[in-house]
């Protein structure tokens, strides 16, 4: 059986059995175990050269981190020079722009598990719906979405429509229960329809006072990915990997032993001393160090 990096992911997201895989096949999509990978929001400060686009840079800035496993962030996908906002921008461009983003992609050995969409809610049913569209145009069958939860009920008829999962992104705000921060949060979105999941942003969720070792342990059947990276507890700041409080390296060892495929994506947030490239690749290595 040909057994893809995305068909791997797909399978995760639909928590479907793995058991018709041999071993070696499950192996084949990992990295000592494990899928790591960027979301690659990681290289927003990165300029864009005279007659290049967007993508071109992330494909060149994740060859130089030797990545090959990706959550697209939507705002790399605009022309560089717009000023348009992101919603205008859906609307006028054709799905043949997400189509070619692909191709470069997959020529380049990439593999897209999620399209970042932050959904707010002065968007129409229309864009809303575009937004799915865009996706199936891209090859992923995941929207990662930081939104708030009274959202999930406007977004579920087109994640059903289209047959896409939603995996809603959390952040450290307990206080207010529209934000995605709590478990409670969670599950009141993944109640709402059979194509909501969880991208479990572990920082934020350390952060926020939980511990993500235990909560991916027993809900990684409805976690499509993660994000990592360091933060100090009691919504403390972003640090450089391995001075905040995240049990980044207790996460990735269980994903090792438990062979979960959640794929576990770098989101560089901290204020580094080097370029993008510099910083995402140090915390790759962290990655790559704790696994091997």
């Amino acid at each position: 059986m040909n057994f893809s990096r995305r068909d791997f992911v797909r399978t995760a997201a639909g928590g479907l059995s793995l058991a018709c895989l041999s071993a070696s096949e499950i192996e084949a999509a990992k990295t000592n175990g494990v899928t790591i990978g960027v979301m690659t929001y990681s290289y927003r400060a990165l300029t864009v050269p005279p007659g290049t686009e967007r993508v071109d840079g992330q494909i060149e800035a994740l060859k130089a981190n030797n990545a090959r496993d990706i959550e697209l962030f939507e705002a790399e996908l605009q022309p560089p020079g717009r000023e348009d906002g992101l919603e205008k921008w859906r609307k006028a461009t054709e799905l043949e722009h997400f189509k070619s983003a692909r191709k470069k992609l997959e020529a380049a050995g990439i593999t897209t598990h999620a399209l970042t969409v932050n959904y707010r809610d002065v968007l129409t049913d229309d864009d809303l719906d575009r937004t799915f569209e865009q996706a199936k145009a891209l090859g992923t069958n995941v929207i990662a979405a930081s939104t708030q939860v009274s959202m999930a009920k406007r977004i579920a008829p087109f994640a059903e429509k289209h047959r896409i999962y939603v995996a809603f992104h959390g952040h450290s705000n307990t206080k207010d229960p529209n934000e995605f921060a709590t478990p409670e949060s969670f599950d009141t979105a993944l109640a709402a329809s059979k194509y909501f999941r969880i991208n479990l942003d572990i920082g934020h969720f350390s952060a926020a006072g939980y511990d993500p070792v235990d909560y991916i342990r027993k809900h990684h059947d409805k976690i499509t990915h993660l994000h990592l990276k360091d933060r100090r507890k009691n919504d403390g700041p972003n640090m450089p990997w391995g001075e905040g409080d995240t049990p980044i390296k207790q996460v990735l060892l269980l994903l090792k032993e438990k062979k979960y495929p959640l794929p576990a994506l770098v989101e560089y947030e901290y204020r580094g001393t080097g370029t993008p490239v510099e910083e995402v690749g140090k915390c790759l290595d962290y990655m790559r160090k704790a696994i091997a």
